[in-house]
């Protein structure tokens, strides 16, 4: 995912989920204020994209989390005494005193690998990451049709080198597209084909996905239970109930704090407007 997409105003509802409350920021960026949320609401997933320093020319800043702002987040998490969850385990409630987190990563770059890899393992933690499948070990092409700078994406043996180290992929279509603006039968074989490419090709069962751009409506999330996935990641900040629809789950997305934006929210709502005009 490359920047986050409005839900269609009718696939927000029923999930389930607990939405932000006021007060809390849309955006991550330490435990702080969500120290209570956290303990008594549900179970916290957090999205990251891309780790390290931010290129010259970059677009979208945000996407973009420095290693040691990263650390210090981890560092805050296993103080607490979080550990972390695979996102299906979400669906089942805690136990007393548990404390569960998911880290997700959307797109698979090479950066994560480079620069994840050391403060994960110290610290403790697994992630998982959401793969491109038709783009591995090429870049972000995606992006730069919208005037992105490249980024490298994970080839297979980096791909296997992550699951070595412990962590886990799931699957994010084969190209990248936006599912709600192609016809449903594209958007099913996006869907399906991005499980079979990374099962035949890295011998790992594929039982999560991520819709891209956080872009998705009712008849994708039936593509999506169709195709065998036991759990589907949106962009919606808020935090998951193990009754709620396992296939439109809660993320926080984690980023610097920002002097221009007080938090990624004035950015959500300018790109949800602009996505629900005809």
């Amino acid at each position: 995912m490359n920047r986050v997409a409005s839900l269609p105003a009718s696939a927000g509802n029923g999930c389930g989920h607990l939405d932000l409350p006021p007060g809390l920021p849309e955006t991550y960026t330490t435990l702080g204020s969500f120290t209570e949320w956290f303990r008594g609401s549900g179970g916290p997933m957090l999205m990251y994209h891309k780790l390290g320093p931010t290129p010259s020319g970059v677009r979208l800043r945000g996407l973009y989390v420095a290693t040691r702002l990263f650390r210090r987040q981890l560092t805050e998490l296993a103080a607490e005494g979080y550990r972390s969850a695979d996102p299906g385990e979400l669906l089942s409630s805690a136990g007393p005193g548990e404390r569960r987190m998911v880290l997700t990563f959307d797109d698979g770059f090479e950066n994560v690998l480079r620069l994840g890899l050391d403060p994960l393992r110290e610290l403790g933690f697994q992630a998982i990451q959401f793969l491109v499948p038709g783009l591995l070990g090429r870049t972000n092409e995606w992006e730069q049709r919208e005037g992105e700078v490249a980024e490298r994406l994970m080839d297979d043996f980096q791909v296997r080198d992550w699951i070595l180290a412990g962590h886990s992929i799931g699957a994010h279509t084969v190209n990248h597209p936006h599912l709600t603006r192609i016809p449903i039968e594209e958007a099913r074989e996006e869907i399906r084909a991005s499980r079979a490419m990374l099962e035949d090709r890295f011998n790992v069962r594929i039982r999560h996905f991520c819709y891209p751009f956080g872009d998705w409506s009712p008849a994708v999330r039936d593509a999506v239970a169709e195709a065998g996935f036991e759990t589907a990641c949106t962009t919606e900040p808020g935090l998951n109930r193990p009754n709620g629809d396992p296939r439109c789950l809660r993320r926080l997305t984690a980023r610097h704090a920002s002097r221009k934006w007080r938090n990624l929210g004035t950015l959500l709502r300018v790109w949800r407007a602009a996505i629900r005009r005809p």
